[in-house]
């Protein structure tokens, strides 16, 4: 974290630090209790930030602030610090745009930067990858890089995020759903609701996102969502499955889970590097930022990478000034394809963001690494797991989950999870936090996971025969029930928020409800349980959302008969669900669990339909 010289009265250093102590663990505070302390001294941090701020003091201070660090953050954060000229001064830096309270949720008199280079680089992406659609094809695309209102023009109705969505993957939204013609202010609503409960669909973290945000092209919230399914769409080819030669980043004293480990970014690095020592090369680069300033550990990586008859050069051999380094650094990736996300001065500045995303693209399309002959382990993720893992990352949790079951060992993430069912029931000073000393890593380990089975208890989930072993030595199944026991119990909080009930709602309620309300809506679905096989063509949730929201379906675009094949009944369930997200209903559930009638994930989906109802109801 940069050095900040703190400016404040003894009386008000004095007020920071009472707060500090009460939260703080001996001398020092956990990252995540910085907003409490923040708050209690009268200064409020948007959410957005506070994620950040977490994940900052993790990487950065392995967690934990000292009174200093504090300080620091504070004076940064603060809108009263230095006379209260925080305001003026925030992010007048070259290249960085600065709006002011462009969010209802935000703080009063909050200003946001956004970055002139984030706006250009993603705009050039989203041209490449979009640029046949032929809905976007002229009316949306391309997007004008010299206009810097064109890419918050382009996404305003919602079409293209849509489309953005289903290229980072593929099939999350069914283009039957989106408004496309005759476009008002009602149903470009109701397109952007469909495109934050997507991307929550696929992983995305959407607080303090609202459709009108995305409408009125508030530039940090809308570079933020680009930002995030960018990176999705980015990253989903960095599996075994989809480059088998990974396995030849795997050190010395490795085995292959523990690769699989390291983030998607350290993932990056480790290729870069081995392709560096691959080259010859003396250098190694440990970030996206200073480390590829000068361009030459690119020049290498470029040639070492590149089909030779492309012709792609060493330029740094014969040049040392960084900006013409860069310059036929970019134009070598000219010749592979491959110019996107950045610009010379993105190189020489290190912005870490599109530099990343620069790497990430090369590797996609050209990982130069051999597959081996061994077998390999089978570690693809399976439809359930990935569901699970979308909804964990969509709720927030830190670190970001990119391997269910590896990410899981420590019980950490779990445990947040739990406090999100019920806040207060985790004991945070009985949990051991990483970064771990080797020598006592396994030991801390598990008594998070042991504690992760006795905060379990007091939820009431079935935990008979699982112990804290199970979740650190990876056991699949019984993970996996714990999981599912947390999706629904969370999700029959939300709908008992929403409903204002006293208690959790039991599921012959919800049935209850889902046949009233056909019935109101004078429909001829039916079910008589979460396991009713009528659901599997998709009819009976169908005719729910029309009963909910009348005259929203239509009815043309469904396959129709008594005996459906299969191919019809997915193609109704995949319209299903996207026309829920469509009316506000926050579905993690897939076609393929309602065609096969999965009662556990059908229960969520009725759920979050109640939970949808009483909110319209309510709002009239």
């Amino acid at each position: 974290m940069a050095e900040l010289t703190p400016m404040f009265s003894s009386a008000r250093m004095a007020e920071m630090k009472q707060a500090f102590d009460k939260h703080a663990e001996g001398k020092s505070l956990k990252g995540e209790d910085f907003g409490k302390v923040m708050k209690e001294c009268g200064e409020e941090v948007p959410a957005y930030k506070l994620r950040d701020i977490v994940e900052e003091v993790q990487k950065e201070k392995g967690g934990m602030l000292s009174f200093d660090d504090f300080t620091q953050l504070f004076t940064k954060l603060s809108t009263k610090a230095v006379g209260g000229t925080y305001k003026k001064a925030i992010d007048s830096r070259k290249g960085v745009q600065a709006v002011g309270g462009t969010s209802t949720s935000s703080a009063e008199g909050t200003r946001h930067s956004f970055s002139d280079d984030e706006q250009i680089g993603f705009s050039d992406w989203i041209n490449s990858v979009l640029e046949e659609d032929p809905d976007l094809k002229d009316k949306y695309l391309p997007i004008k890089e010299d206009d810097k209102d064109s890419l918050f023009k382009a996404v305003k109705d919602g079409i293209l995020m849509c489309k953005l969505i289903n290229w980072a993957c593929p099939g999350t939204v069914d283009e039957r759903a989106i408004n496309k013609t005759k476009l008002n202010v009602y149903n470009i609503h109701e397109n952007q609701t469909l495109v934050l409960n997507s991307a929550m669909a696929i992983g995305c973290n959407i607080v303090n996102i609202g459709a009108q945000d995305l409408i009125e092209g508030k530039p940090h919230l809308v570079l933020g969502l680009l930002w995030q399914v960018i990176r999705i769409g980015l990253f989903a080819q960095l599996t075994i499955q989809n480059c088998p030669g990974l396995v030849r980043l795997v050190q010395d004293d490795e085995t292959i889970e523990e690769l699989l480990r390291l983030s998607p970014e350290a993932i990056l690095l480790r290729w870069f590097n081995y392709h560096l020592q691959e080259a010859g090369h003396h250098r190694r680069v440990a970030n996206f930022s200073s480390d590829i300033s000068d361009a030459e550990n690119y020049s290498v990586l470029l040639h070492q990478i590149a089909p030779k008859q492309l012709g792609v050069d060493q330029p740094h051999v014969s040049v040392s000034d960084p900006t013409k380094l860069a310059e036929l650094v970019l134009e070598n990736a000219a010749k592979m394809k491959c110019r996107k996300f950045v610009r010379v001065r993105n190189i020489v500045n290190g912005n870490a963001k599109l530099n990343l995303a620069f790497v990430c693209n090369l590797f996609n399309n050209y990982p130069a690494l051999e597959p081996v002959e061994e077998e390999l382990p089978n570690l693809e993720e399976t439809r359930e797991e990935k569901t699970f893992r979308n909804w964990m990352n969509s709720m927030g949790v830190n670190p970001f989950v990119q391997n269910l079951f590896l990410d899981l060992d420590d019980g950490c993430v779990l445990l947040q999870l739990f406090e999100l069912v019920k806040s207060g029931v985790v004991d945070w000073s009985k949990v051991n936090r990483p970064p771990y000393k080797k020598i006592s890593e396994k030991m801390k380990k598990l008594e998070n996971c042991n504690y992760v089975v006795e905060v379990a208890k007091k939820l009431e989930f079935s935990v008979v025969g699982i112990g804290g072993k199970d979740i650190f030595d990876v056991n699949k199944k019984l993970i996996l029930g714990i999981l599912y026991q947390t999706m629904r119990a969370y999700t029959l909080v939300v709908l008992q928020k929403c409903t204002g009930s006293d208690k959790i709602i039991k599921d012959e309620e919800i049935i209850a409800w889902v046949n009233e309300k056909l019935t109101d809506g004078a429909k001829d679905s039916r079910i008589t349980c979460l396991k009713d096989v009528s659901i599997s063509n998709g009819k009976s949730v169908i005719d729910l959302i029309d009963s909910i929201k009348p005259g929203v379906i239509r009815y043309n675009m469904l396959a129709e008969g008594k005996t459906l094949s299969n191919d019809d009944k997915l193609s109704n369930a995949k319209y299903a669900i996207s026309m829920g997200r469509k009316i506000g209903a926050k579905l993690y559930a897939l076609p393929e669990d309602l065609v096969e009638v999965k009662a556990k994930m059908v229960l969520t989906v009725f759920a979050c339909m109640m939970a949808v109802d009483h909110a319209i109801t309510t709002a009239k």
